[in-house]
């Protein structure tokens, strides 16, 4: 039976930190799945559609060179029930620090008690990414500086146009 995974997340925009969660993930599992959290209540820079398209264009080339299958899809829904619908057994979270932790072992132990099939697993951050947050990236790049060590280049592009005056 296939190792199915599931990394949920905003996305908003892809970093380098998602990058490098991806790049581990991937001997993790036969198959990785990105799941883009989509929420009504939340005003994200990038569409939907923009970012499973960032995902797909800086994560499916990683998995391919690790021989992993790789999907991207959205949802809507507790992030448990998401991993279920797609056959996930393992939900992939990146940690920066212990702020992280603390936040992601609070979610992994209700998940844990509502969907017990899925384990939670966490990846450490590389220290080159530790200080790399999506916000951050939205901050800088909203103010005209320079993201391009922080993203991968095609998210550069992208922030660069989405801000251009």
């Amino acid at each position: 039976m296939p190792r199915i995974a599931l990394y949920p997340g905003s996305f908003d925009p892809v970093t380098n930190g998602h990058l490098d969660v991806v790049r581990r993930a991937v001997g993790l599992c036969d198959r990785l799945i990105i799941a883009i959290g989509v929420h009504s209540s939340k005003k994200p820079l990038f569409s939907t559609e923009e970012r499973l398209d960032m995902a797909r264009a800086v994560f499916a080339p990683v998995a391919a060179k690790a021989g992993c299958a790789f999907d991207c899809t959205t949802y809507d829904n507790l992030t448990v029930t998401a991993a279920q619908k797609h056959g996930a057994a393992i939900m992939v979270r990146g940690l920066r620090d212990g702020t992280d932790l603390d936040f992601e072992m609070q979610i992994a132990g209700m998940n844990e008690t509502m969907a017990p099939d899925v384990q939670t697993v966490f990846v450490p951050a590389s220290a080159a990414v530790r200080p790399i947050t999506a916000t951050l990236v939205r901050q800088i790049a909203g103010m005209g500086g320079d993201v391009s060590a922080f993203v991968p280049p095609l998210v550069a592009a992208s922030l660069k146009a989405k801000f251009a005056p």
